[in-house]
């Protein structure tokens, strides 16, 4: 899934009144946050995620495996959040046009 950088920029203002529906703990990432993150995805479409990991290298580590696994795109990480998007099969955000 490719957007524009027009579109990040509209998601990234969405997200920034959010909070993160998903959190991952001390255990890492697990298959049951894997599936949560799913869930979530599916339906909000723009998630923001708490990572509590213990150093950048760490979480930037989290940040790629969630969004290869998940097909989501990554919108803002900041710190130890990250906001993911993903359309879902009945749009609730419409992006701006390309």
């Amino acid at each position: 899934m490719s957007i524009t950088d027009k579109q990040i920029l509209f998601l990234r203002k969405k997200c920034h009144h959010i909070k993160p529906i998903v959190t991952v703990g001390a255990a890492g990432l697990s298959e049951n946050v894997l599936n949560e993150m799913e869930q979530a995805l599916a339906h909000h479409e723009l998630v923001k995620m708490k990572l509590a990991a213990g150093d950048s290298a760490e979480r930037k580590a989290m940040i790629e495996k969630i969004a290869e696994v998940t097909g989501a795109v990554l919108v803002q990480s900041i710190g130890h959040t990250a906001s993911f998007y993903r359309r879902a099969e009945k749009p609730v955000i419409e992006l701006p046009k390309k």
